[in-house]
C-alpha cells in the first residue's frame, strides 16, 4: 500500500471512530420546555410555572383546556410562543385568541369536533376561566 492509501484509511478508520463513540465528552443537556409564566395558578391542577401540573400531559387531548396537547398554549411555553409570534393571542384572557373560548365560544365546538372525529364521543367540558 502507498502512503496515500494508508492515509486516507487511517483517516477514514478515526472518523468511523469518531461516529460509533463519540469524542469522550457527553453530550450536552437538552433544555426542557417548561409552562409560561403566570396563567396556571388562576385554575386548579396548574401552578406557575408547573407544566405537568394536575393533569397529564402523555395523551393527544388536554382535558383542561380542550384542545390537542401538541397545541395547548396554557400547558406548554414554546407552543405559546409560537402563537404570540404569529399574532394570535388573547391579552386579556392570557391564551391564543384562536382559543380563546371565552371571546370566540364557536372556537369551543371547532376544537369539540376534532376530538369527536378522533374518538367519536363528545370531549370532556374544559375549564373556561
Amino acid at each position: 500500500m502507498n502512503l496515500l492509501r494508508k492515509s486516507v484509511l487511517l483517516t477514514g478508520l478515526v472518523a468511523l471512530t469518531y461516529i460509533a463513540f463519540g469524542c469522550g465528552q457527553p453530550p450536552a443537556p437538552q433544555p426542557q420546555p417548561t409552562a409560561r409564566t403566570g396563567g396556571h395558578a388562576d385554575h386548579p391542577g396548574h401552578k406557575d410555572g408547573d407544566e405537568k401540573g394536575g393533569h397529564s400531559h402523555d395523551g393527544w387531548w388536554c382535558d383542561e383546556h380542550g384542545v390537542p396537547e401538541a397545541e395547548c398554549a396554557q400547558c406548554d411555553a414554546k407552543v405559546a410562543a409560537a402563537f404570540q409570534k404569529k399574532g394570535d393571542w388573547c391579552k386579556e384572557h392570557d391564551r391564543p385568541d384562536s382559543q380563546c373560548f371565552i371571546c370566540h365560544p364557536e372556537k369551543l365546538a371547532e376544537y369539540a369536533a376534532k376530538y369527536e372525529a378522533k374518538y367519536g364521543k363528545k370531549p370532556p367540558k374544559p375549564e373556561l376561566n
